[in-house]
This record gives C-alpha cells, sequence and structure tokens, in this order.
C-alpha cells in the first residue's frame, strides 16, 4: 500500500460530510484543548525564569557608569498560571534592590538580592538565585560650565575665521571622572568648515562623551573674518639660468619680503619655505633689472608679498690672463 492509499483510506471517513459535522468536530478539538491548557496550568512546576529589577539610590549624586542588569535568573516553584503571568508580564512587581555606600560598593551578591525578590514575588516559591553575583560601578554625578572654542584644524593650524558662540559657555553634567577630563575651553567642531562668512550664522550640535548630559543641544555660531599678523623677512633668492663664469654682482643680494600669519601660528611659523627666485632668461636688458619672483607658500602662511620689487644685475668684464 502506497501513501496515497494510506491518506485515502485516512481521510474516507470524513469526506463526503455535511458543514455541521465539522462544526461539531472543530467544538469538540478547542473544548478538549481549553480542557488540557487548564489542567496544565493549575499544575505545580519548578523551573528556571529571569525576574526584573529596579535599583534604588540617590539619583540626585551618583550615575552608574555601566548599565545595570534589568533581570536576574532565579530558580522557582509556583502553579502554571503565575509562571505564565511572568512570562506575559502581567502585574508584575519589580525586585527593589537598595544600593548603599556609594560609589565605593562594587557588586550585589545574590543573597543580598533574596530578600527583595521574596518581598516582590506573588505566588512564587524562591528556591534559590542562579546569578551568584551582580557587578555594579557608580560615579560621583558633577556640574561643570565650561567656555567654547572652535577647533582648530586637523594639522594644528589656525582657522581663518573667529567664531562667537551663543551661548557662549555650556553646563556638562555627569561622572566625576568623566566630566574633569573636558578641556577647558570646549572645542566646538563644525561639521564643514567653511573657507570664512562675515553673515549669517549655522547651528553645530555639542555632542560630548557618553553619560554626560549638556543644558543645550546645540549651540549658533556665528564666523567672521581674522586679522593677519605681518612681519618682514629677508630672503636669499636662488638664483636661475645665470651665465657660468661669468662674474656678476646683484644688489640687492637680500630680498624682503612681507609674511602674513594668524596670531596662534606666528611662534611655530617656518620661514624657511618662503623662497624667491632670479631667472637670468627674464633679463631687462635696458637697465639690467630682474623681476624676482616670490614661489608659492603653504599654512600656516596665509600670505606673503615682495617688498623688493626690482634686483640690478651687474656683468663683469672678463679679462683672460696673458
Amino acid at each position: 500500500m502506497n501513501a496515497r492509499n494510506i491518506a485515502r483510506w485516512f481521510i474516507s471517513p470524513f469526506s463526503g460530510q455535511e458543514r455541521s459535522y465539522w462544526r461539531a468536530i472543530t467544538a469538540c478539538f478547542l473544548a478538549a484543548s481549553t480542557f488540557w491548557l487548564l489542567n496544565a496550568l493549575n499544575k505545580v512546576y519548578t523551573t528556571r525564569i529571569t525576574y526584573p529589577l529596579e535599583w534604588r539610590y540617590d539619583a540626585r549624586r551618583y550615575v552608574p557608569v555601566q548599565p545595570l542588569p534589568r533581570e536576574v535568573a532565579v530558580n522557582v516553584t509556583g502553579r502554571g498560571w503565575k509562571l505564565l503571568r511572568r512570562s506575559l508580564m502581567l502585574d508584575v512587581r519589580p525586585a527593589e534592590i537598595q544600593l548603599e555606600r556609594l560609589p565605593g560598593t562594587r557588586y550585589v551578591a545574590g543573597l543580598q538580592m533574596r530578600p527583595a525578590l521574596l518581598a516582590a514575588m506573588e505566588g512564587l516559591q524562591l528556591n534559590y538565585v542562579l546569578t551568584d553575583t551582580i557587578f555594579v560601578e557608580f560615579d560621583r554625578l558633577v556640574t561643570r560650565r565650561l567656555p567654547l572654542m572652535l577647533s582648530p584644524s586637523a594639522d594644528g593650524a589656525a582657522l581663518p575665521f573667529v567664531a562667537r558662540f551663543e551661548p557662549d559657555s555650556i553646563t556638562f553634567r555627569g561622572p566625576s571622572q568623566v566630566i574633569a577630563r573636558l578641556a577647558s575651553p570646549y572645542l566646538v567642531h563644525l561639521p564643514q568648515a567653511p573657507a570664512g562668512s562675515s553673515s549669517g550664522s549655522i547651528r553645530v550640535p555639542i555632542g560630548g562623551p557618553n553619560l554626560v548630559n549638556t543644558d543645550v543641544q546645540n549651540v549658533k555660531v556665528r564666523l567672521q573674518p581674522r586679522p593677519l599678523v605681518s612681519q618682514v623677512i629677508s630672503v636669499m633668492p636662488a638664483l636661475h639660468n645665470f651665465p657660468v663664469g661669468q662674474p656678476y654682482t646683484i644688489r640687492p643680494v637680500m630680498l624682503r619680503v612681507e609674511v602674513q600669519s594668524f596670531a596662534e601660528d606666528t611662534a611655530h611659523l617656518d620661514l624657511k619655505q618662503v623662497r624667491a627666485l632670479l631667472d637670468f632668461g627674464q633679463l631687462h636688458v635696458a637697465d639690467s633689472t630682474l623681476q624676482p619672483l616670490l614661489m608659492p607658500t603653504q599654512p600656516p602662511v596665509r600670505g606673503a608679498r615682495l617688498l623688493t620689487p626690482l634686483v640690478r644685475v651687474s656683468l663683469s668684464r672678463y679679462s683672460p690672463r696673458h
């Protein structure tokens, strides 16, 4: 007998029955299932469950550095009704764990949680706590107000604009060890640093470390061009295409160059990158003068210009020895 014949043999008693017959069969199955479920829920079971916790501590003075566990594993005995309520979180009262002597308390043992669990469990018998120890870490909750400053560019060079903040300082609240490490003034990073702005303003999020809250979420930043600091230096020009073996003199020997930078960059300014060039191929024959060329510069130099407009070149006559 193949599988098709077996299926036909099993189904044949039910074929051709009226709709009322099937309703009766369905009602019988539902009644049997309900009776079985009610009978099962009335029985007593011993099993492992997780029970919700609610931590009590002085939240005005202390803050958890690590997230506190919301449940603890326990072994309990109880009727199926009570276990089902726990699984569905229907009218379940969490066990309140009181924390004292903070921030020195580093852990809570299972035996310490037992009284709170017994007081919270209704209709369940606590056999033992499966979680041996719960580790906690707290710190003092402190407040600190810091002024704001625009963060420098990635290479540490000063930005080409000055920022005005509204508000000009922010209150930070969080764990004392984290708050103590915040720099003063607090650096604000622009989402995209523009070349400069003299009108309008942008909104910038404050951000901050984890567990730290601020009294405002963002600040208004107005950007304005910054003034440059100028200094005059002397530069020895590099010589290019000058005749070989032909004596010559140039006047002046040193070129005067005005260099501009921001005040913060003046102390570590590398003036060796300011270079000039004299190309003999560009000699103006009528008056024997050359116009110096200033080579491109890089930040933190923000600008440079030659104050020596022309250099006079004198060629000496060559007198061979007899």
